[in-house]
């Protein structure tokens, strides 16, 4: 697995981490790309089951903040400048780590705590979850001033979280759960649950079930379309669900196991399908209503498709075939 994230505020850098341990920071504005800076995940303190690191960081004031299968999530002062000669520098410092895991969660799941997602902040708190479920908020208030983040949430779905905790305009959460293990927590909590931190004791606020057999559940993270979250499963179901009342406006199905993270651009939603040959075009209407436009196979419509008119539609589709 290799991710890449581009630097956000304008500095030659991509962030790239992959199965050989390292998370690194390259640069490109010399004859060649040049590596500055390398982090292993077998270095960390409270490393634990294994040293891929699968989500995009996130970049905010000088600060790249990621989880790694390592099961740790990093802090990293990344201290951009440049040089007399006009070169972009790095001089990064791990300023914070700390393991995405604590006891009780090891007691009930074992060791397969690694964390596979991309964080997400919302005002002064990241969100990322784990394989072993734990979906959890630190907050990031003091963390200029010298503070480390503490844990203001925690909540255990019960089962592996691999697609990206979603947060939308009011800071709820939507987290899109495997159903792996068959815990007897995934036939309470279920695979597509809204949630919401501000009330910690207590906050579930619906769930929708995705558990005919062992595996299923959700793998892709759930896009968020006006008043609905859709979310593709890997029984092949493509949900609509209103996202007040948690109900089903929609659903239908594709071509599965549905893995890939759904998008949705100038009202149309793009899914990938199984073996990441096929791509969907879902129209969506003024509520959020989706029917199948096409369905396209890369192989086979690899021209058609870069004849498509220069939408952002076509453009997110041609980028998905480079």
């Amino acid at each position: 697995d290799v991710y890449k994230r581009q630097d956000p505020d304008g500095y030659p850098f991509v962030y790239i981490g992959s199965r050989d341990d390292k998370l690194r920071i390259i640069a490109f504005d010399r004859e060649g790309p040049e590596e500055l800076w390398a982090l292993d995940a077998d270095t960390v303190p409270g490393q634990l089951w294994n040293n891929d690191w699968d989500g995009s960081p996130i970049i905010i004031d000088d600060y790249m903040f990621e989880g790694g299968e390592n099961s740790v999530f990093h802090i990293i002062k990344l201290n951009r400048s440049y040089d007399p000669s006009g070169l972009a520098i790095v001089d990064p410092e791990l300023v914070f780590s700390v393991p995405g895991y604590d006891d009780d969660l090891l007691f009930k799941v074992g060791s397969n705590v690694s964390i596979e997602n991309s964080v997400a902040i919302s005002e002064n708190t990241v969100y990322f979850a784990n394989s072993g479920g734990l979906v959890q908020g630190w907050d990031i208030t003091d963390l200029k001033s010298g503070e480390d983040p503490e844990r203001t949430f925690r909540y255990w779905v019960g089962d592996d979280v691999d697609a990206s905790v979603v947060v939308d305009e009011e800071g709820f959460l939507y987290v899109g759960v495997e159903y792996e293990r068959g815990l007897s927590r995934s036939l309470e909590v279920g695979q597509i649950i809204k949630l919401d931190p501000k009330n910690p004791e207590d906050p579930l606020v619906w769930s929708v079930f995705d558990k005919g057999q062992l595996p299923d559940g959700v793998w892709a993270t759930p896009a968020l379309y006006k008043d609905i979250v859709i979310v593709p499963t890997d029984s092949a179901r493509m949900i609509g669900i209103d996202r007040e009342t948690g109900s089903i406006r929609w659903e239908f199905f594709l071509p599965g196991p549905l893995w890939s993270s759904s998008v949705v651009v100038d009202d149309v939603l793009g899914v990938g399908g199984v073996g990441f040959y096929q791509y969907i075009s879902v129209g969506l209407d003024s509520t959020g209503n989706g029917t199948v436009n096409k369905m396209y196979n890369f192989e086979e419509n690899k021209f058609e498709l870069l004849k498509l008119p220069r939408t952002k539609f076509a453009k997110v589709m041609l980028a998905l075939l480079i």
